[in-house]
């Protein structure tokens, strides 16, 4: 395939859900598990936050944002966090069972 029609299936993400993705990763959560459950490229999500770091983050640009758009990657970012969360209480509960029968 040539560089003309790579560019031309590469997925473009607004401006929103780039943010939202970066207020994830600067949350604490893990860039890779954040891009994996976004569903997008690690390195994209990197490139992402280090380019709001320097104030240099740009959108899509050329479609407007829908509410139903801005919601889904709401709701998206919603869903990781929340995963998160519950794998960390998984560990979590899995460890005290543990010393709870090495104690008793």
């Amino acid at each position: 395939m040539s560089k003309r029609n790579d560019a031309a299936h590469r997925a473009r993400y607004t401006l929103e859900f780039k943010l939202e993705a970066i207020r994830l990763v600067k949350g604490g959560q893990d860039v890779g598990v954040t891009a994996k459950v976004l569903g997008i490229p690690k390195q994209t999500l990197g490139n992402w936050v280090r380019l709001s770091e320097k104030g240099d983050l740009r959108g899509a640009g050329d479609k407007p944002v829908s509410a139903e758009q801005m919601e889904l990657a709401r709701l998206r970012a919603e869903l990781a966090r929340v995963k998160m969360e519950r794998d960390i209480l998984k560990k979590a509960t899995a460890y005290f069972a543990k010393l709870r029968h090495e104690v008793a």
